[in-house]
């Protein structure tokens, strides 16, 4: 079990043990997709992250691989057509976590975008990411826009643009792309910092790794060094000594979620804040969340939270396109604040700092990746790995050529369902077979539809321990996804399951509330913790609750 709770240890071991092509710091999504691209490409591929993956912004993005129409005010055209076709990919190769969303898009009288400025740029958007017939724009009358969502303000309604987006979940999306790295022989570990860089002859060789969960140290050494710990990537080039020229100017985005009884959405709306800013609401099982800011941030990284000011703004801007609701803080279940980390333009606002990718060489031979979006994270990758394969290949430090990038095509982990096209078949045909093991219909729904092609494992674990399930007041569904979290995607402790493998805490946090404790119990008996860890695990687990319900202002 390469990828598993159990096996971090000895993947840390193994680490240490050569000398890898590839060490990866982070594991983002950026650097997920690294791992992918290189261990698919033939190279030895190690990657650490300090934290859980996906924890940092790969965990905390407004859930859509979309594809960036705002960029087409700023005239980034190349990246409009780039993210838009990357977003197909991304589906295609896992629909499980990746479905089409109709975006509707209100247009009002003295509003930031006509009728037809909406129409063109639509256009425009659908030509440059390459957008196929049956999801291209269609622009809507006042009558047809309100039939698609009553809840939207009618005064000064003078029609709709209505075009496709991509929701996803983040979270999972970077663990999918994990552990088909690390099927593909990579070696990821998660909870594992990166505290110094190893030299040798001025180059950088090298990382001592510290891990946060047992204490241990390990020296793993690598031919060639890439930094993509996203907010933190700065700080990897401070170890370097290298941080000079451009650098990171981190601004926080932040998101509220409501349930649907108090906020009934029909249908994904893009629209304009009273300040001219665009924000996202989002219906999504059984909920609707809206997002997102977009302020400077100095704070801590490994804990951005939302503000009371962040609540009230997001507030305001729902309210003034969705009066009727009058929505206020105590309507708001969770939230959750992430952090972008894109390269400084002097002079520039948040909102209209570019989130292009860059790539810096250091004199050491570190490589850092910066900027860029979820969607294009498969793009990021390929260049990266393009330099890294041509630099090995130069210092004839490659015992073989490396092959061009073949993750275009490459199903990530779980999603090998027939293709996209296929997937609400597949979806029909696993819930008939969950509903034959005992399962009900819309647990083994769930099911299927959050873990794909894995889901096998998962019913497989649910029929074979429903006593055991029992025992600690969990469904047998329940316990199933833990333990396949803890067995298959490295989940060590209880946020890593309650946020990041599931998204409850996000998404339903009233069962996460409910379930923690046993959650909880049964991670410490099944990863033998001690009864300081157990305690401090649930300690943390509740500093989380207290953040995305706003207790901790």
């Amino acid at each position: 079990m390469m990828f598993s709770g159990d096996g971090r240890r000895n993947i840390l071991k193994r680490m240490q043990e050569k000398e890898h092509d590839l060490l990866i710091i982070g594991g983002g999504i950026t650097g997920a997709g690294i791992a992918l691209d290189a261990v698919a490409r033939g190279m030895d591929t190690a990657l650490v992250e300090m934290q859980d993956f996906a924890a940092g912004t790969s965990s905390r993005s407004t859930k859509l691989v979309h594809g960036g129409l705002r960029y087409l005010k700023n005239f980034e055209f190349k990246m409009v057509a780039e993210v838009g076709r990357e977003r197909a990919v991304v589906y295609e190769n896992a629909p499980h976590v990746t479905t089409p969303e109709w975006m509707l898009l209100p247009i009002y009288e003295g509003g930031s975008l006509g009728k037809l400025t909406t129409s063109i740029g639509l256009y425009i958007y659908d030509k440059l990411a390459g957008v196929k017939r049956s999801e291209r724009r269609v622009i809507l009358s006042a009558e047809e826009t309100l039939r698609r969502e009553p809840l939207l303000k009618r005064e000064g309604l003078i029609g709709g643009g209505y075009y496709v987006e991509y929701r996803t979940d983040d979270a999972r999306l970077t663990v999918e792309v994990l552990k088909r790295a690390a099927a593909e022989g990579a070696l990821a570990v998660n909870y594992a910092k990166a505290e110094h860089l190893i030299y040798e002859d001025g180059k950088v060789a090298g990382a001592e790794v510290f891990d946060r969960l047992t204490g241990g140290r390990y020296q793993i050494r690598a031919r060639r060094i890439v930094n993509a710990a996203g907010p933190w990537a700065d700080t990897v080039r401070e170890m370097d000594r290298s941080k000079n020229g451009k650098t990171l100017h981190l601004t926080k985005g932040v998101h509220l979620v409501f349930d649907q009884s108090r906020f009934p959405l029909r249908q994904a709306v893009y629209f304009d804040t009273p300040d001219g800013r665009m924000v996202f609401a989002i219906p999504r099982d059984g909920k609707t969340y809206i997002g997102t800011t977009d302020t400077d941030y100095d704070g801590d990284l490994e804990n951005p939270a939302c503000t009371d000011e962040d609540r009230d703004y997001l507030l305001n801007a729902a309210n003034s396109v969705f009066p009727d609701l009058k929505l206020t803080a105590a309507d708001v279940e969770s939230t959750w604040a992430g952090l972008r980390p894109l390269i400084h333009e002097e002079g520039k606002s948040p909102s209209e700092i570019s989130r292009k990718d860059e790539i810096f060489v250091s004199p050491t031979g570190l490589i850092s990746i910066a900027g860029g979006k979820l969607t294009g994270y498969r793009k990021m990758a390929e260049q990266v790995v393009d330099l890294v394969a041509r630099s090995l290949q130069e210092d004839s430090l490659a015992g073989k050529p490396f092959g061009p990038c073949r993750t275009k095509t490459m199903k990530l982990s779980g999603g090998d369902v027939g293709g996209s096209a296929n997937f609400s078949q597949f979806v029909r045909e696993k819930t008939e077979q969950g509903a034959a093991l005992g399962l009900s219909p819309d647990a083994a729904e769930r099911l299927a539809r959050r873990y794909g092609s894995n889901v096998d494992q998962v019913y497989r674990i649910a029929a074979e321990r429903g006593e055991e399930a029992e025992r600690y007041g969990l469904a047998p569904e329940e316990l199933a996804a833990l333990e396949y979290a803890v067995s298959f995607e490295m989940a060590v402790k209880p946020d890593d399951f309650l946020i990041r493998r599931s998204g409850a805490l996000l998404f339903d946090i009233g069962w996460a509330c409910r379930r923690k404790d046993a959650v909880t119990r049964y991670m410490a008996e099944r990863l033998g913790w001690t009864e300081s860890q157990t305690a401090a695990f649930a300690a943390e687990m509740e500093r989380h609750f207290e953040r995305a319900t706003l207790r901790h202002a």
